[in-house]
């Protein structure tokens, strides 16, 4: 038996691999895969309006409130200097008690803010008695405290700050900055 060496069949397909695909046409640019510039562009915008008025109405806040009542100066001879009274009322108007942490007060000039903290309770009396016109209006002395749910305090602090009493009557504004433990923005009285 005489075999005849076979020869295989001939197959195109076998002989040539089959052409890859352009890889380089499908991932090498981002104008085929990304939207329009001119959209993105309007989507940003529309998005950072959206997130500017939800920043502006959940902005933290004080659940205290309050206003500054009453301010009398003297000014302090040949100091070039004021002392002032300042009575101020705060009201609680929160879902806890308003433990009050410190209380500052802010003088804003033509030259800058100036700030001051109120006298301690022990110079309180010798200032109101040193300056008869600080006690015309003036109240109990505001204690650093605890005000109830629905509460309210009022009280007068007194301050010195380094200007003369004409550009003290020139002020821009008086602030009365009071801050409170577990609140992360004080409440700020300002006449």
């Amino acid at each position: 038996m005489s075999s005849a060496p076979s020869t295989p069949p001939e197959n195109s397909s076998a002989a040539e691999p089959a052409p890859l695909p352009n890889l380089g046409h499908e991932y090498g640019t981002g104008t085929k895969n990304l939207p329009p510039g001119k959209l993105v562009g309007i989507v940003l915008g529309v998005l950072v309006v959206v997130l500017g008025i939800a920043a502006f109405f959940f902005r933290a806040t004080s659940p205290a409130t309050g206003s500054i009542d009453d301010i009398e100066s003297v000014d302090i001879t040949d100091q070039n200097a004021v002392m002032v009274a300042i009575n101020v009322s705060i009201r609680n108007d929160g879902k806890t008690e308003y433990k009050m942490r410190s209380v500052s007060a802010e003088l804003e000039t033509g030259s800058g803010p100036q700030t001051d903290s109120p006298a301690p309770a022990m110079d309180f009396d010798r200032y109101l008695q040193a300056f008869p016109a600080l006690k015309v209006h003036a109240l109990p002395r505001l204690e650093v405290q605890t005000i109830e749910v629905g509460g309210q305090r009022t009280g007068t602090i007194v301050v010195s700050f380094p200007v003369n009493a004409a550009d003290f009557a020139k002020r821009k504004s008086l602030k009365v900055i009071i801050s409170a433990y577990g609140e992360s923005v004080p409440l700020i009285l300002v006449k």
